[in-house]
This record gives structure tokens, sequence and C-alpha cells, in this order.
């Protein structure tokens, strides 16, 4: 009676709340047609709130457990746990459901098919955990245990086709698709993993057999919506076979006659501007991207990738970054947060900002560079063209502003407005909401005209003086007119000639007209392309553009000493994308550059274990100088870093241990050697960003103050260890026994020629860029760069940017969250999110025993050189006995504080003299960080700042 009661009664009730549940998420399920398919269309976003049905179904299930616990359906029973679990987004816990009945009911008698099913659902469950790891495994032993008479044999290979599509290795996607289709009994799903089927041979360069088979989907019963977009890649494929370039665009145009596809109009749009974008043709396409926004009508998806469109084209194209911005916002309200690339797209939108700098100083380099390679005359042509441009395009831009003001609605809001108007149509006009009620509007305005007559929208519209143009200031610093026209000496006519002159003077007066500042220009392009495509690696985590980045890099700079970092970056990026250049930049590391650190880690993979170690051991001395200097012993630190410089002579900090012998030298002589050392350390390390733009500041403060500096008995009189002011006070340190007082007749003039041999010795190496630059201008990819040396880049799991965690311990920044959106209680926080004007950033030390003193001073370093007019100060507080917090401070606002941790975030590892898995990074307000008093309260705060910043 159990067994039949449990079995047709409460299970089958349970397993039909599941299949309507799946057939309704799989009718509101995002479909990206321009991408892989997912295979399974049964997700969809949470809102935390427990769905209904679901729980019906957990309670029928809980209800054989608890009451038909004789029944033979008890698997059956925790597997629809284990599924309604999962349909809600709740995959921890549907794991956990699979695992029990793999490991409980798996090998009785007759339930192998029932194990087979818990390890698909669960392998399934892994990937959105994004365990991939687990899920190969788990996915392996369903293979092993196939029987191909059972039904679940389809949703074993399609499981297994999911992990190939994530892993991204399409050739053997494509038999497990061709494997699911042969043994699939659901029709729905046969068409889809068909069309799955199709991409993938697309992909694969299969083009006639995905040909048919998008011709299948087009004869077959198919939705009206997946018809299409097979016949939409059906006649690429046709075009591309044809090698017809326009043939594409003119199909596409004969599918717009067609009024039953008047739903689809933006997707054909959005088709023809990929062909013309493909061709170069910028203006039209972006027409047709406009075109694709205006004209749809129930696909947000659609138009939200139309809008991404926009965006890159006015972001790469354009250099319009204000209006990307825009078109990124909007992009970002129209496609759902379970669209595939979403949180890429909105990563690349919160950072904007950091993308824009780069490519403006690029833009702007490119620019000065062209104007300095022309003659005098040509270029003050030039100039005044470039000038005439711009205000051209500025009191455009402000008509465009004063037209839309006039219209009631502001620039920034005109993205959607084809979208606000077709919404607006289908509001009840019986809406409470004044804007909402046409009738209730229009009668304002009417009455509005009628006492005021036809204004103008506009500040102070009822002044009766007020001034003819307003000045606003563009993202480019410079004044934009609103009246173009104005007369001669009025103030706005004034404004525009100030602009223009602003401008000119901006161009001229930082023209590279000698090779010295040629190079500079080209160093600025080259930090600016470098730290782009470290940017795209590590916290956008977009291989594609990462890797067009460095390999423009490459094109452009191809005698760059950091061709073994770049060559590397590229051998991974390209790994599981395209193989045979993988290879190629492999090989291309161990033939031109077998010694560097980046062939050993090909060839040894422990190799990175092991220089970790030796870092490792490295700071552990390290610190034991810096104590010596701390404590004023400059003579002992002298000595010990000489030892500690020939023990560990290619260290990565060993400019940091020649400066620190430095200044403790400083102490205890006059000015010529001191200047001396520092000129060592600029010409042997030019590559350092820490030390050596430090030691070039020291220079330039002597240069300025050589008489004063002179005079004095010993060059430094501080009694602060961390802080080089080169001004004495009262009274200065009496001499140790290191050296003894400097003279002139001390040094020897062989001793000097000496001295200035090393120094030509040093500088040698980075002297020599290029090939014999022209007597006028050098060539650009002629010039060999000098860059920092850097370290191997994480290529996995990379952090967001500001935020750097550690591996999860009691005392240490979580890692990222998994994919799943699980059904977590809401939590109240203690903190606050409101704006401040006192915010620090946080260097979380994972250790209460660690001296951080050393890694205190590097901060001080970085400082002093990127913000020498700032009052930036760095303090430590403990939290606990376990943790210690570097607080780096006063930033007045948000975007302060996020410039400064993404200057500083890529020197961390040469300032801090702690293994990289001891410490993390954060942002806090002063309001916030008083409240971090104790571990938990560390600990919430951090959970708080990964979910709100």
């Amino acid at each position: 009676m159990q067994n039949l009661t449990a079995h047709y009664n409460i299970l089958f009730n349970a397993n039909e709340i599941l299949r309507l549940k799946q057939e309704s998420y799989a009718l509101a399920f995002p479909d990206a047609y321009n991408e892989l398919l997912s295979v399974y269309p049964d997700t969809t976003a949470q809102t935390g709130t427990p769905d209904k049905d679901l729980e019906e179904a957990v309670k029928k299930a809980n209800k054989i457990i608890s009451i038909k616990e004789q029944s033979h359906y008890l698997g059956d029973a925790y597997l629809v746990l284990g599924k309604a679990r999962y349909l809600e987004a709740n995959y921890f816990d549907a794991v956990e459901y699979f695992n029990y009945v793999i490991r409980s009911f798996g090998d009785e008698k007759g339930q192998a098919n029932l194990k087979q099913e818990a390890l698909v659902w669960k392998a399934r469950g892994l990937m959105y955990l994004n365990q991939l790891p687990l899920a190969q495994t788990t996915i392996d032993t369903a293979i092993r245990n196939i029987n191909p008479k059972k039904s679940i044999s389809a949703d074993v290979f399609a499981t297994k086709l999911q992990y190939d599509i994530i892993t991204q290795n399409y050739t053997e996607a494509e038999e497990m698709a061709k494997q699911a289709i042969k043994y699939s009994r659901n029709q729905n799903l046969t068409l889809r993993w068909t069309f799955i089927l199709a991409q993938l041979q697309e992909l694969n360069l299969k083009a006639g057999d995905a040909y048919q088979n998008y011709t299948r989907i087009v004869k077959s019963n198919a939705s009206f919506e997946m018809a299409f977009n097979a016949n939409l890649n059906r006649i690429g494929i046709q075009d591309n076979q044809n090698g017809i370039k326009a043939g594409k665009i003119s199909l596409l145009r004969s599918l717009l006659k067609n009024e039953d596809n008047a739903d689809f109009y933006d997707q054909i749009y959005y088709q023809i501007g990929e062909q013309q974008f493909k061709a170069n043709d910028i203006e039209n396409a972006l027409k047709s991207y406009q075109k694709s926004v205006r004209l749809s009508t129930k696909n947000q998806n659609q138009k939200g990738l139309s809008y991404l469109r926009i965006a890159e084209i006015n972001f790469k194209n354009k250099a319009d970054y204000a209006s990307s911005k825009l078109y990124y916002d909007s992009t970002l309200r129209n496609l759902p947060v379970n669209y595939p690339g979403y949180q890429l797209i909105r990563k690349k939108a919160d950072n904007l900002q950091v993308l824009t700098r780069l490519l403006e100083t690029i833009s702007r380099e490119d620019t000065l560079q062209m104007l300095a390679s022309l003659d005098e005359k040509t270029r003050d042509a030039r100039i005044d063209a470039m000038v005439a441009r711009k205000m051209r395009i500025q009191q455009q831009l402000t008509l465009a502003e004063t037209n839309n003001a006039g219209n009631g609605a502001p620039l920034s809001n005109n993205y959607d407005s084809d979208n606000r108007q077709s919404a607006s149509k289908g509001r009840n006009n019986g809406s409470t909401f004044y804007f909402y009620n046409n009738s209730a509007v229009s009668q304002g305005y009417n009455d509005f005209k009628r006492l005021w007559g036809n204004r103008k929208l506009e500040d102070n519209w009822r002044r009766s003086r007020r001034s003819n143009a307003v000045v606003s200031t563009g993202a480019s610093g410079i004044a934009q007119v609103s009246d173009p026209d104005a007369p001669i000496g009025t103030a706005a006519y004034n404004a525009t000639n100030t602009s223009a002159g602003a401008y000119r003077q901006e161009l001229t007066k930082n023209l590279p007209l000698t090779p010295a500042l040629l190079q500079q220009s080209n160093m600025r392009v080259y930090d600016a392309y470098f730290e782009m495509a470290n940017f795209y690696r590590d916290v956008l985590e977009d291989k594609k553009e990462a890797i067009a980045t460095y390999e423009a890099l490459l094109a452009r700079f191809p005698q760059s000493n950091d061709r073994p970092s770049i060559y590397y970056n590229l051998y991974r990026l390209y790994a599981g994308i395209d193989e045979n250049k993988s290879t190629g930049y492999k090989n291309r590391v161990l033939k031109e550059y077998p010694e560097s650190v980046f062939a050993r880690v090909i060839t040894d993979p422990d190799y990175a274990r092991k220089l970790d170690d030796v870092n490792a051991e490295f700071n552990g001395y390290y610190n034991q100088v810096y104590q010596l200097y701390a404590e004023k012993q400059y003579a002992r630190v002298v000595s010990s870093a000489d030892e500690l410089l020939k023990k560990y002579p290619d260290n990565r900090y060993s400019a940091q241990l020649y400066y620190l012998k430095t200044i403790a030298a400083g102490h205890q002589e006059k000015l010529a050697p001191f200047q001396t050392d520092l000129q060592l350390i600029a010409a042997k390390y030019p590559q350092d960003k820490l030390v050596t733009p430090l030691v070039n500041q020291h220079l330039a403060y002597i240069d300025s103050n050589r008489a004063e500096i002179a005079a004095r008995p010993v060059v430094l009189y501080n009694d602060d260890p961390n802080e080089i002011p080169f001004t004495p006070p009262v009274a200065y340190q009496k001499q140790t026994e290191y050296r003894k007082p400097y003279v002139a007749e001390a040094v020897t003039p062989q001793q000097r020629i000496e001295r200035d041999k090393q120094i030509e010795t040093a500088k040698a190496p980075a002297a020599k860029i290029g090939q014999e630059a022209a007597p006028q201008q050098a060539k650009i990819n002629d010039i060999r760069i000098p860059m920092p040396k850097h370290d191997i880049p994480p290529m996995s799991n990379a952090p967001d940017l500001v935020m750097q965690s550690a591996p999860k311990t009691k005392d240490s920044v979580v890692t990222k969250p998994p994919v799943a959106i699980s059904n977590v209680p809401t939590v109240n926080y203690i903190f606050s999110k409101r704006d401040s004007s006192f915010y620090f950033f946080v260097i979380n030390v994972a250790t209460g025993t660690t001296n951080l003193a050393s890694s205190r001073f590097g901060i001080g370093q970085f400082n002093r050189t990127r913000y020498a007019n700032t009052r930036i100060f760095h303090l430590i507080k403990s939290v606990g006995d376990d943790n210690q917090l570097i607080y780096v401070g006063r930033f007045y606002s948000l975007e302060d504080v996020k410039a400064y941790a993404r200057a500083i975030i890529p020197l961390m590892p040469d300032i801090m003299k702690v293994p990289k898995e001891k410490y993390s990074f954060f942002i806090i307000t002063k309001e916030n960080l008083d409240k971090l008093a104790t571990p938990k309260t560390l600990e919430s705060y951090i959970d708080y700042y990964q979910k709100y910043y």
C-alpha cells in the first residue's frame, strides 16, 4: 500500500509539479541566439522569495520520507528534493541531496537509473557552482555506467555537452550533441540540441553540416523564433560559401518585406549592422543598430545587444566615452542578469573610466606625435583645422543639449526615448500619477502656455535678464558654449575664443619635438597599452580583448623588454581558444628566452612555488635589515644589505634593498657619494616602479637645492626613518663608525672615473633603444621601451578591481562567491553605504605577529612619489589577535580612493613584505572603520563589502 500511494499519488504529483515548473522556466528563459545556447533552459533568476509550487513539491517529497518510509521510493523523494532546490537555484543544497541519493540508494537492485539521474543533476549543479573538476568526475562516472536502453542516456550526453561548451572543447561538444540527439525522447530538447549542434559545427568550420542542421530546424515545428534565427544563420553560411560580401545584407533586407517578421525586425537590422561593421562601414552599422533599438517590440535581449554594439562603437571607434557610458547603462537595463556575459558587461561599464583614461592617453600621444612629425607650416595648419573641428563638435553638442532641454528631456535620457514612448502608449490614462495621465499633462501644458507663452525650457526662465550663453564643461575640461553665433565682443564670443586658445596651447606645449620627449611619449603609450591588457586580463577577465591588446602592443613595440612576459601571457590566454597560437607563443618563450622565469615556469610547473619560497625567505632578511634601519644602526644596515645583495643578486626586492642601504649611508656622508649611489640605483633599476621614481625625485630635489645640501655635514638629518625630507632640523645625529666624514680629497680622480664607468655600464642596457633614430625624429616602432618586470600572471580566479581575495580563512577576505544565487536569508549589517567625504584604502593582513614596519615603509615610498602634494597618511590598527589593518587616507570621494587602489594594487607584491596569501584589500569609510573592533565585525564588513561594493 505504501509503494502504491507513494508512487502513483505523492511522487507522481511531485514530479508533475517539477515538470510544469521546468516548462514554465523554458518559456521565460532568455535565449541568446547570437551565442551558444544553454543546453537546458530550466533555471531562472531568483528573487529570494520561495516558489510556492516548488515548496509544494518539497512537502510531497518530505511526506514520502516521513510517512511512507517503508516504501521503495525514498531515493526518488530525495531526488525530488534535490531537483526542487536546483530549480530554485539553491545549488549547494541540491548537490548535497544528489550526493545522498548516490551514496544511499544508487547500488540497490533496480535503482541504477536513479543513480544516473542523480549524477546528471549533480553535475549540472556543480557547473553552476563553477566546480568544474568535480563536475567532470561526476560526468565521467555517469558515462561509465551508461545504459543506452534507458531514457536518462540522452541527459548524460547533454550534461557532458554543457560541460564541453563551458570548457570550450567544441570538438568533443559536437560529438556529445550528436549522442544526445540520438537518444533524446523529448521533441523540444531534440530541436534545441540540433540548433546547438549546428552552432558547434559552425565553430568547428563544418559549414555544410551546420547548414543542413539549420535547415532541419527551419523545416521543423520549432518555435518561430528558433526557426527565424536558424534561417538567419543559414543566410550567413550561404553568403560565406558563395563569397559574395554584399549578398547577406541583401538577403537580410528581403526578410524585412515579410510582415510576419515584424517582431524580428530588430534582429534583422542587428544582423545587417553586424555585416556593415565587419566591412568597416562604421557609420551605417551604427544607423542599423539604432534602427534595431527603435524597432524593438518584445525582445529585450536583442535591444540590450544593440545598445551594447552602439556602446562599443562609441567607445572604441568614436572615442565618445560619455555617450558610451550611457549606452552601457542602457545595455544593463535591458539585459537580464542571467544573460550570458552580463557580468562581464557590468564590469566593463563599472570600470569604464579606467579604460577611458588609458585610451585617451594613447589617442593624445598619437596625435601629438603625428603633429611633431610635421614641418612647422604644415603643423600650424593642421592644428588650426583641429581647433576648428573641436569647436564645431562642442557647438553641436551644446545645441543638441539645448534642443533636448527644449523638448523637456535631458540628453542622458534620450537613449531609451523610443522605449519610453512605446511604453507610455500602453499606460493606463487613468493612472493616479500626474505624468502618466496624458489628459492632465496636456491640460497643464495648455495652462502654462496661456499664462507664459512659448517658453524655452532652461535655467532661470522667469528672469527678464539672463546671460546669452550657458557655458558648460565637457569631459575634456574645455568650455562648451551654447551660443556659437554670439556677436564679437560678447561674453559668449570671448568664451569660445578662450576655449580655442586653451586647446591650441594644450596641443603645442606638449609636442614631443626632441628624441627625449618622443621617448617619454612612447613610454606613456606603452604603459597605457600594458595596463589596459592587464586590466582586461585580471579585472574584466576578458580574454579576447586582452589578447588583442597584447598583440597590438607587440606590433607597435616589437623590441620591448617585456616580450617574454607578453609571450607568456598570450600563451596562457590562447590556451583553450587557439591551441596552435598558444603553442607558438610558448615555443617563442622557450626558444628566445630559455633562461627567463617564464620559460622555467613552462618547463617546471613547480618553479613558481619555489620562487615564492625564495621570496618569502628574502622577505625575512629584508625585514631584519629594515629593523636595523628603524633602530638607526646605519653602519649595520649597509653591511647587512651588501651581504644580502650578494646572496640574492637578482631578487625582486633588490632595488628596495639598495635604496635602504643608500639612505642609511646618507646619514653618514656628504652629498657627492650619496648622489652617486642614487644615480647608480636609477641607472641599474630603470624598470622599477616603486623605488626609481622616488630616487629621481630625490635627484631633482638635489639639483634644485645643491648649494644648501652640499654645505651639510651629512646629507640626511631626520630622526624619523620613514621620512626622507632632505631638510635639516636644529640638530643632527652624530656620525657613526661606518664612514669618515666626506672630504673632496677622499675621492681621487681615478676613483671618480671608475664610478662614472659604473653608472654608464648600468645605463647601457636601457640606453640601447631600438635602432639609431633619425637626426630630427625617432620612429615609434624603433624605440625599445624599458619597462618593469611583470610577475607571472594569475590566469584564473582573478580578483575584481580593488578587492584582491586571499584564500578563505577565518580572518581573511572571503573569495568570490559562486555563480549560483541561493536563497540566503537577508543579513542586517551595522554598516552604512551612504556617501562620505572620508574614505580609506585598507590592507587586511591576516596575521597578528608579523612586524609590518617595512611594508608601511614601502607604502610611504609609493605615496611620496604619486601623492607628494597630498596629505595622505598610513596608519595601522589591530582587530583581534590575528588581523592588522593598514589604512591609507584620507580620500574625499569614492572615486579618489578607487583611483588610489588601481594605482597601488599592481605594486603590492613589491610593497608588502608578507606572503601574498596573508593579505587582501578593501575600501571603507571612517564611519565603518571605527566599527571594526572585533574579528567578527571585520568578517561581517568583508561580507558587506563584497555584496555592496
